[in-house]
């Protein structure tokens, strides 16, 4: 391990002789590796019908990778849309609400015209028919809130279904093996017809672009500001000259090592031709005059 930590270390400042103040801090050797790998598991358990990738493909995050038996959850799934576009259509339906409403408003035009024709004609309804009338009144009041209390017992129940529609159609979503992140398929552990409990791992994803370049600085080298500064990673390619990539310092531990007095760091370097491997070693400049990069440039870039 020490063997590695030396070959990781920082070689040397290169100094500016003009005013003493240097324009880069070059690394001799870091090693390049994966920012981001994902066993990517099954969250359902069933019988693997399709596996849709192989070794070596490179996918999109949310691409579907495979697919677990969801015959009767999509069942359970169409049912479930059903029950809640009856009950949407139940819950838009006030119908019974209106209706009752309006046979309030005739029982109380009936009453008030009793009582007119009383007013002009004593006893001429008698006290029984006024009884009666004001009793449909009463009846139609309270028949409006029933259907009120109906209608909005339609609309939550409406609110169920939405909820266990959802609810179906995760069931079957949670069968599908989607990608998490960009990467390239390494591994792929289970075949169409084997059986998966949650948790299983089925793929293995690595994301290679970007990579991570990682090395040693000495402590004398913090008194820059090192972070989120440009860097140039220059690495010989297999029966190619050297070529460089550049990239940005990520991190810098806040620890020291107390035997040589060296702190970790890693920048995050540019792979979209797919030329770096992890794995390999290279140089490093950190580009001190150029300043760091904030998150303007980086969104421009």
């Amino acid at each position: 391990m020490l063997g590695l930590t030396t070959a990781l270390c920082l070689a040397a400042t290169a100094a500016d002789p003009g005013n003493g103040a240097p324009d880069t801090i070059e690394v001799s050797s870091v090693l390049i590796k994966l920012i981001e790998q994902v066993d990517v598991a099954a969250q359902e358990a069933g019988l693997v019908s399709n596996v849709f990738v192989r070794e070596g493909k490179e996918v999109a995050e949310e691409d579907v990778l495979a697919k677990i038996e969801d015959q009767a959850s999509a069942l359970v799934r169409d049912k479930a849309e059903l029950e809640w576009d009856i009950a949407r259509l139940r819950a838009e339906n006030d119908v019974n609400v209106k209706y009752a409403r309006k046979s309030m408003a005739v029982a109380e035009a009936e009453l008030k015209r009793a009582e007119e024709s009383n007013e002009i004609f004593p006893k001429s309804i008698s006290d029984t028919e006024m009884d009666r009338l004001q009793l449909t009144v009463d009846k139609t009041e309270l028949e409006i809130e029933q259907a009120e209390h109906e209608f909005e017992i339609t609309k939550k129940t409406a609110l169920v279904k939405e909820s266990e529609y959802k609810i179906a159609v995760d069931q079957v979503d949670r069968r599908q093996i989607l990608a998490p992140i960009d990467g390239v398929v390494v591994q792929v552990n289970r075949r169409p017809g084997e059986w998966v409990e949650p948790g299983d791992q089925v793929l293995r994803l690595l994301r290679i672009d970007p990579l991570k370049a990682e090395g040693f600085l000495k402590v004398d080298d913090l008194q820059f500001d090192l972070q989120d500064r440009p860097v140039k990673l220059r690495v010989k390619l297999p029966g190619k000259k050297d070529a460089v990539f550049p990239g940005t310092i990520v991190f810098i531990s806040p620890e020291i090592d107390p035997v040589n007095s060296q702190v970790r760091f890693w920048a995050e370097v540019d792979n979209s031709e797919r030329k770096l491997r992890p794995g390999m070693t290279a140089k490093l400049s950190i580009e001190l005059s150029a300043g760091p990069i904030d998150d303007a440039e980086k969104a421009h870039e």
